[in-house]
């Protein structure tokens, strides 16, 4: 649908193809930006080989921005630097070749020069031209393109083709228009850009996230559940935005009045995952607020080692009892594989929180505690706006409106019913989903949207302050963020990255996106600060996924490849 073709269905222009197959060294090819063609802002490249010294390249040209992980990456960034500095494409290949280590057989093209260039270090380079037809083929093999010719399909006359090696240390030059071809010794005699004439215009047909419509306003995308953009292509979630007024210290103060013990007795309990919020909030019930609190936490298998570092850095800081129930976590890890296998069979988007069912029981421990100590105040380090992910049910079908308060019971009854009748339908169509997770799933279910709570939300009496937060959890505690993760927003939960990872790989957006869409609506963030942390945020991170996928029991590569190549929303 890109080409020009005129009525009798013959092209206008000529035409280059690249694609490209390479075993994995450098990254996993799981994620595209690690696979070729590597395409960067001016030019498309192919590289077939390994740069050993690639890590070197990078810290040596430290003026280059580095966008994948792929070894492949630092040869083209490499010409690019040294074409944008004035050198011709032979002295830039040249310079590049000089100070890569390894092998390297490339195919090169900008958008300012009507050529392709190829050269090679080892001499794994063919080609076959015909130059009276316009055409030519190259290869990292003599016998790939042999058989190719044996099929004739361009109607070639065979007798003007035949297969030839680009030797080690030789390239070419093609010209794009007819395929006329000048093959140079890498370090021989410059030639001039003969070619470059003519601007092309490269065409990227791969499915990128860059071409995805979102909210003018904030960073919302066309693939959210039931968006709708105006003429200016500002979202509804934008137009009609309330900003939450918390209600509080005052009147959280005289909550708390009720509950508080005079001889320093335990007078709540807070839930405590050892994520940002209820580590934060745990420092403000103890230390400004003069509760006695008990932390709760419960493990259902999937509570990082980060977490557990955390929540023991801050109960022994503040000397604060930690009770943990756990769950049968191997049953849990195992319900969460068989879940996602049957999901993968038929994979609903609107289904995705099957996966986190076994962690709604942490309400009911939450319950049972209360009654199993006495202490009738239970409070959870929630309740900010901000962290809303309403298209989770939203791909359910289910558009709820703005008044539960992050209560998941605070759902209308038709939505309740509705959302109970489309998870129904999903079992019916894909049996798999009933496999022995399935009690467990309706206990959550029932702990989640019909068990009520009268638990206190922190933060609809306190303001979120997400710098606040970071600085004193990380200045006053020695709080642990993930290595590979700036943010430090759900570091506890060991699922997170991978629903996460589906939601950005199918729906071209994340919790990530909400969370930013929602500070950019309260006047914290600005837009083109949105898009520079959603491009930060949504970053595989790979060693959580590989710990999660150790942990649940399933092959990562398998399922990740499985999901990329579900049908995109974008």
């Amino acid at each position: 649908s890109q080409l020009n073709f005129s009525t009798d269905g013959q092209l206008l222009e000529p035409v280059m193809v690249f694609g490209h197959c390479r075993l994995v060294t450098n990254g996993a090819e799981i994620f595209s930006g690690n696979n070729q063609p590597i395409i960067g802002d001016n030019s498309i490249g192919l590289h077939n080989g390994i740069v050993s010294n690639e890590e070197s390249l990078w810290e040596r040209f430290s003026d280059i921005a580095r966008k994948s992980h792929v070894d492949s990456e630092v040869i083209f960034r490499l010409l690019e630097r040294q074409i944008s500095a004035g050198d011709s494409l032979q002295v830039a290949l040249k310079k590049t070749f000089d100070v890569i280590e390894g092998s390297a057989s490339i195919a090169f093209m900008r958008n300012d020069m009507d050529m392709l260039a190829l050269a090679t270090n080892t001499g794994s380079l063919y080609v076959t031209r015909a130059e009276e037809s316009g055409f030519f083929v190259f290869a990292s093999e003599q016998f790939f393109l042999s058989e190719f010719l044996k099929k004739n399909t361009f109607n070639l006359k065979t007798q003007d083709v035949e297969v030839e090696q680009i030797k080690a240390g030789s390239g070419c030059f093609v010209r794009a228009y007819d395929a006329n071809v000048r093959i140079f010794e890498i370090e021989g005699p410059d030639i001039p850009n003969l070619y470059a004439r003519k601007p092309i215009t490269i065409k990227d047909s791969s499915e990128r996230l860059d071409k995805i419509e979102r909210c003018t306003s904030c960073v919302t995308p066309a693939s959210y559940p039931f968006i709708t953009f105006d003429d200016e292509g500002v979202c509804d979630k934008c137009r009609e935005f309330v900003s939450q007024k918390p209600l509080g210290m005052d009147r959280l103060l005289e909550e708390l009045a009720k509950y508080k013990s005079t001889d320093g007795s335990p007078d709540c309990i807070v839930a405590f995952s050892g994520g940002r919020d209820s580590s934060y909030g745990l420092h403000v019930i103890k230390n400004k607020l003069g509760m006695n609190p008990i932390a709760f936490t419960y493990d259902w298998g999937m509570v990082t080692d980060i977490a557990r570092r955390n929540q023991a850095r801050m109960c022994g800081q503040l000397g604060i009892e930690h009770i943990l129930r756990a769950a049968d976590i191997p049953s849990k890890r195992r319900y969460i594989r068989k879940n996602i296998n049957a999901w993968l069979a038929r994979p609903e988007l609107g289904m995705i929180p099957l996966f986190m069912a076994g962690d709604k029981y942490f309400y009911h421990y939450a319950r049972k505690l209360k009654k199993e100590t006495g202490i009738k105040l239970v409070i959870f380090c929630a309740g900010n706006e901000l962290e809303r992910t309403d298209f989770k049910s939203g791909f359910a079908g289910i558009k709820e409106a703005s008044n539960h308060r992050n209560r998941l019971f605070g759902f209308s009854f038709a939505n309740k019913v509705g959302l109970a009748m489309w998870y129904s339908l999903q079992y019916l169509l894909n049996p798999r989903y009933f496999n022995e997770s399935f009690f467990d799933t309706i206990g959550a279910f029932f702990q989640t949207f019909v068990a009520k709570d009268d638990f206190l939300y922190l933060f609809e009496y306190l303001k979120w302050n997400e710098t606040e937060i970071n600085e004193t959890l990380i200045g006053e505690y020695g709080w642990e963020k993930a290595n590979d993760n700036e943010n430090t927003w759900r570091i506890g939960d060991g699922y997170t990255s991978f629903i996460n990872y589906i939601y950005h790989t199918v729906a071209g957006f994340s919790e990530y996106d909400t969370f930013r869409s929602n500070q950019i609506r309260n006047g914290l963030i600005t837009r083109d600060e949105a898009m520079a942390l959603i491009a930060r945020d949504n970053e595989p991170k790979l060693d959580v996924l590989y710990d999660f996928a150790r942990q649940t029991g399933f092959n990562l590569e398998e399922v990740l490849t499985q999901i990329n190549s579900i049908e995109k929303l974008y």
